[in-house]
């Protein structure tokens, strides 16, 4: 793990948040967010067949704002990604509206990116509605490119479609005796 990899971890760790692999129980909590944050939400299938196909799913969990058992944790994000040979494509990362603004996505972000260089993974790409501003914005951040356009590719209102931005980042992989490789 590198540095800022390892100061993320840290960073979560002393906010009381932790990772964990998301499963079908979480489903609820998962669509609780998903409805928030979206007005063309995924369905709850979309997240079953993401899930049964064995894609990199995980959560960020942290203490329930309103529990009354101590111990309870709420979701505060989710991240879901589809690898591929030599590549990861991100499908779909939110944070309930209420952690918005903290750096949970890029933990996240840090997170799957450890999930590549795990995998091989060389490049990571994602498609961001053009109009999401502030997405788009995070991912620049983070050091993704926008490469791309797909034409009419997310529903929108009133049966209209709206372009994507297709965004990519190059995942430095070491290689056995080697340095990494951008």
């Amino acid at each position: 793990m590198s540095q800022p990899e390892s100061a993320a971890a840290s960073a979560l760790a002393a906010a009381g948040l932790h990772l964990r692999a998301l499963s079908p129980l979480d489903l609820p909590a998962i669509m609780a967010i998903e409805t928030q944050v979206y007005a063309q939400p995924w369905s709850e299938g979309n997240f079953k067949d993401s899930l049964a196909s064995g894609y990199e799913a995980f959560g960020l969990w942290g203490p329930a704002a309103h529990a009354s058992d101590a111990q309870a944790d709420e979701l505060r994000g989710y991240c879901l990604a589809m690898p591929g040979v030599d590549e990861m494509h991100l499908l779909n990362i939110s944070v309930h509206p209420a952690y918005q603004g903290q750096g949970l996505a890029q933990a996240m972000l840090t997170h799957l990116v450890q999930r590549c260089r795990a995998l091989a993974c060389a490049q990571l790409w994602l498609e961001v509605r053009h109009s999401n501003q502030r997405a788009r914005m995070v991912y620049r951040r983070y050091g993704f490119s926008e490469v791309g356009l797909r034409r009419a590719y997310y529903p929108a209102h009133l049966g209209l479609r709206e372009d994507a931005v297709l965004m990519s980042l190059p995942i430095a992989i070491e290689k056995a005796g080697q340095e990494p490789q951008p």
